[in-house]
Formats: structure tokens, sequence, C-alpha cells
């Protein structure tokens, strides 16, 4: 579908990456990895042609149809959700006009014999037989289904794009993508705006999609789930393993064993040759010796072990001072936004050192109750912080509020305080801020990049309770690593709002689950709350069936002459029945067999012993006819 040969993109007089080669095929869902700054998302915007290469070349198959997620996306003011999905079927809704303005001559015309109403009633059959051949009668469907899959319930359809925020209309951007039919997916960062349901739902939907597909993630869990493929760029080069990322670790760390390994032997033989050489050569019946381990040397390819990035974040959360033992106390708290009530009556006891992960859907008031917390918003009802409470907050668009036009050391120093100002720098060193990279203005640092500063901005306050809303967003890999570990070590009560599963794993004892403005509490981690939450979803299935199938029932019975049932009430008191005796043979049958294996002897002597057994086997069979002749009877009923 796609060769990529010796691809290197340059900036300011230096490679971001060079001489990358590589081919992608059909059914390659390939996971993009690297460090922030590694030249991931640049790599995606040379695969669509959104930007040229310094250098290499790319062939694509013919006709090859390339969809691709940008971080950035510009949507069309004035209109609705449905209307800004419907623009994935950019033929179809073409072809919808044509037939349209050729059904709206038909009408009005009455030349029935002319050459022109025979060439309407030819295109208008060309169009029909196009319109079904691109889905046209499927489409609203599909879309709706896609719509829903990410999240957007059925009322949401019709309101104007212009009222979501920007996590919403990249939902919006990803589901024309996945309508579209795309022989090649570029996705950078698909999960970033998606809770833990929606992203369950895209991995399934993406590990049956039947072309290629290359995606930048961060997301550890999502990328093993979808990913049969890594390419990870690091230093200039990449690496690339048909495995996906946990896979492609081992399989990455057991190659540079082999070639550390292989390295040192090399090593070892060059320097005996070197010395045989020196040895030799001062000999005049040995110089032609010399020569030719020399010879041998020039030859050598030397091996070159795989160089990694190792520079990672140092991050330490202190608490501040110790608090009460009750941190946040809250009674009926409520909030509102216009006429979308958002939470009710919320009733909250947090204790000291806490660890307590917020999980949901989008728009169930997650955020929401973080910023009531901090004291953000206003809200209806009491809350009260404990003793000694001091809270640290990083909200989910924290990195938006730093001024655009000032420097990383700026803004530090200007959020610092007369005892921390002497360490910001640093701080910021500890944050991969080092060197000239203080200098840089915020409005040229990339999502990752924003992402640290503001975490090192946080640190220049004291806290003890650690209120975090999407931390990871942005960050790479090693990043969140790094930041796990960090809050793991925080003795502090920390309250963390999340999507990202494998984020969340170890990090948390208490998960509060929020839907529809209820908040419910699961007493385990995250893995326990997915578990209970997929049991919960069957249950609601279940029931949801079960009403159905209780209401077709009753109508079905209604319709039914009084004789009709009655015979049918006889019936099923009689399977009733029969179904007690077949349960009582059955369970002696089971008896029976248990004190056979235990003392075959002593049972069988009993007089007519197997007579009796096989007698009750065949009243057993007899019974399942039975059984199957008035179950058969019922079904006449339905």
């Amino acid at each position: 579908m796609l060769n990529v040969h010796n691809l290197t993109v340059s900036f300011m007089g230096s490679d971001l990456f060079s001489g990358i080669t590589f081919k992608l095929n059909k059914g390659d869902r390939i996971g993009l990895i690297g460090k922030n700054g590694a030249g991931k998302s640049t790599l995606l915007k040379v695969l669509s042609k959104d930007i040229e290469s310094s250098g290499g070349t790319m062939a694509f198959d013919k006709d090859i149809q390339i969809g691709f997620l940008r971080q950035d996306i510009d949507f069309v003011a004035g209109r609705t959700i449905l209307e800004e999905a419907y623009q994935a079927f950019e033929e179809i809704k073409e072809i919808e006009l044509k037939l349209a303005a050729i059904n709206e001559q038909l009408a009005t015309r009455t030349d029935y014999e002319s050459e022109v109403y025979s060439q309407l009633i030819i295109d208008l059959t060309d169009l029909t037989e196009r319109y079904e051949l691109l889905g046209g009668y499927n489409y609203q469907g599909d879309t709706e289904k896609i719509l829903q899959g990410l999240g957007f319930q059925r009322k949401d359809f019709n309101k104007l794009t212009d009222t979501f925020s920007g996590g919403w209309r990249m939902r919006i951007e990803l589901a024309k993508l996945l309508l579209q039919n795309n022989d090649i997916l570029l996705l950078d960062e698909p999960t970033n705006h998606l809770d833990i349901e929606s992203i369950i739902w895209l991995e399934n939907f993406l590990k049956s999609y039947a072309g290629a597909i290359v995606l930048v993630s961060h997301d550890k869990m999502f990328l093993d789930n979808v990913t049969n493929r890594t390419i990870e760029i690091s230093l200039g080069q990449i690496y690339d393993y048909k495995k996906p990322y946990s896979q492609f670790l081992l399989l990455r760390g057991e190659i540079k064993e082999k070639q550390l390994q292989a390295q040192k032997n090399q090593e070892k033989e060059i320097k005996q040759k070197q010395l045989l050489i020196n040895k030799f050569k001062a000999k005049a019946s040995k110089a032609s010796m010399a020569q030719s381990l020399m010879k041998q040397l020039d030859k050598v390819e030397l091996i070159e072990v795989d160089q990694d990035d190792n520079a990672t974040m140092n991050v330490r959360f202190a608490i501040s001072k110790e608090p009460g033992k009750i941190v946040v106390e809250a009674e009926n708290m409520s909030k509102s936004y216009g006429d979308n009530h958002v939470l009710e009556n919320v009733n909250l006891l947090i204790e000291r050192n806490s660890r307590i992960a917020f999980v949901g859907q989008n728009g169930q008031g997650k955020s929401t109750l973080a910023k009531m917390m901090v004291g953000e918003i206003p809200f209806e009802g009491y809350l009260k912080l404990g003793h000694n409470v001091e809270i640290g907050y990083f909200a989910q668009n924290q990195s938006e509020y730093l001024p655009p036009e000032k420097t990383v050391l700026e803004i530090m120093e200007d959020a610092a305080t007369d005892g921390n100002r002497v360490r910001v720098r640093d701080m910021l060193g500890a944050f991969l801020f080092g060197g000239d990279a203080v200098d840089k203005k915020a409005k040229v640092l990339s999502g990752g990049e924003r992402n640290r500063l503001a975490l090192c901005k946080l640190l220049l306050s004291p806290f003890n309770v650690l209120i975090m809303d999407e931390p990871t967003n942005h960050l790479d890999i090693a990043s969140k690593n790094v930041l796990k570990e960090a809050l793991k070590q925080f003795n502090g009560t920390l309250i963390l709002v999340s999507h990202d599963r494998d984020f969340l794993q170890g990090l948390t004892s208490t998960v509060l689950g929020f839907k529809d403005k209820i908040i419910k509490e699961y007493l385990g981690d995250i893995d326990y709350f997915l578990e209970q939450h997929q049991m919960e979803n069957l249950r609601e299935a279940e029931k949801r069936t079960v009403a159905k199938l209780d209401k077709g029932s009753s109508k079905k019975e209604n319709e039914l002459s009084r004789d009709q049932e009655k015979q049918l009430r006889k019936l099923k008191n009689k399977l009733t029945k029969i179904e007690s005796e077949i349960g009582d043979l059955e369970s002696e049958i089971s008896r029976i067999d248990i004190e056979l294996a235990q003392n075959y002897e002593e049972v069988s002597s009993t007089p007519n012993f197997f007579e009796n057994y096989k007698a009750k086997k065949a009243t057993l069979e007899s019974l399942m006819s039975n059984w199957e002749l008035v179950e058969e009877e019922i079904e006449k009923f339905s």
C-alpha cells in the first residue's frame, strides 16, 4: 500500500529523523511510539502529504485513500453533529442533490417522449445504482451507530457543533474518518478525549478494520489491544518490529543484549588482531602477515548498538503538612448548567490518605466535581475541607492557561515564591527543560512539553491533597511511567480523573463511577471496576431483553381466546410438574452414582439393584420425551 524509502525531515538545519525506510501493508496496525518531540506527529503529517519531507521517497498504491485524524481541527460553524458527520459521505451527498433535482424535473415535465426526458430516466437509474453501491441507504444508520459508540447520545445529534468542547469535536472528526472508506488511517492520539467505554469501543472497531492503520498513542493498553506492529522513533532512527508494544519492548531488549555481546566479542577480536599487527610489523619476516591482518581490520564493519533516548522526568510529590483525618466532607451537592443537571445530591466523605479514581463517560460530572471541590465553580449544597487541608489541583486544560508569549523560565518565576525561586532552574531541569529550552516561549511548546511545564509549575505550591484531571494527556509513555511512580510514592490524599486504564492500575484503591447524575462507589481498583461495570451492563441488557420478552409474551396471551388461555395454563402447569419430577429423578440417579463410585460391592449387592437403577433411567428418558412434547404444544400458542 505504501513504500517509504530514505525519508528525511529537517528543521532549522538539523534532522528530526533521517533515512527512514519501511513498508505499510494491508492489515498492518502500527503503533508509532517515541518521546515527545521525536517526530511522530510530523511523520504522520508527511505520510498524509500535509507537509513535504526534506528527502527520500514515498510510493503509494494507485487510488489509495488516506484518512488523517489531526491534533488540530477546524469545523464549519452552523452545522449540527449529524450534518458534520455526514460530511464523511461527500459523494453520497452530491448524488442526493442530483437525485432530488432529477425527481423534481420528472414531477413537473410532461414531455414524456422527448430525448431529454429519456436521459433523465437514464441518469436517475445510473445515479440510483451508484447511490446503492456507495451505501446510500445505510449511511445514516451507520453514522448514528458510530456516534453513539463514541459517546454521543441521540438527543445530541441535532445540536450545533459550536456548542461542544474541542474534545467532543475531536470525536466528531474521528467518527467522520471511521465512516469513510479509507484504505489507510493515520490517527494522532485518538484516545486523548475519549472515556473508558469509548476507548474500548474504538479498540474493537479498529481490530476489525480492513485497511492499514498508523496510530500515535501513549496509552500502553490501547496499543497492546489494537496494534500488531510497533515502530519506535528514537534519536532520528526507527526500530520496526512486528509485535504490539509490550512484546516489542521485550524483543527490543533481547536484541540490544545480543548486540552488546556481539560488540564485545568484536572489540576483543579487533584488540587481539591489533596486538598481532604491532608484534609482527617490526619483523621483516612477518611484515606480510601484518599487512594481511591490517587489510582484514579495514574490511570489518563495526557492530553498532541501538542507542536509546533515556532522558526522563525526575518527579517527586511531597506533602506540605499532615492534615486531619477527614479531608473532604460534602452533603447534597448539586450542579446544573442551565437545564442540564450534571450532579444531584452528591454526598462524599474522603479520609486522609485515600486514593480515589473518578471514572465514567464524558459529561457525567467528573471534572465538574473536581472543580467544585477546589472552589473553582459555584454549586448548591455543603462542602467542608478538613483541618490543615491544602489542595494541589491539576486541571484537564491546565496547559492552556500558560501565557503564550512568556518563556518557560518566566512562567515558572512568576509562579514561584521567595522560598522556592532559587530552585526554579533545577526543577525545570528535572522536567527536561534544560539549557536553551527554558527560553522557549509557551506558544511553541508541544502538547507534551506544555503538560510537563504545567506539572512542574504545580510543584511550586504546597499541598497534601492532590486532585489531578487527565494529567497524562499528551505525555509520552516514559513520562507517564515516571509520573505514575511519583504518584505511587506520594503520601498524601490522591484523587485522579482519568480514562487511561494502564495508568490507573495500581494507583487507586477506590473507584467512584459517574453515571446519570449518580455516583457509585466501588471498593477496588480500576480492574475491579471494569469487571463489575461489564457485569452491570450485561444485567441491564438482560433486564431490557426480559422486559421486552415479557411485554411481547403478555401481548400474545391477550390475543388468545379464553379456551386457549385455559389450555395454555394447563400445559404450563403440566410442564412445571414434569420439570420438577425430572429434577428429583436426576438428583436420585446422581446420588446412586456417587454411592456406586464410593462402595460398589456393597451397593450393587442389594437385591434387584440394577433392575431398579435401569427403571429409574428409563423413567427419566420418558419424562424428557414428555417434556419435549409439552414444550412443542406450548410453542404453538406463540
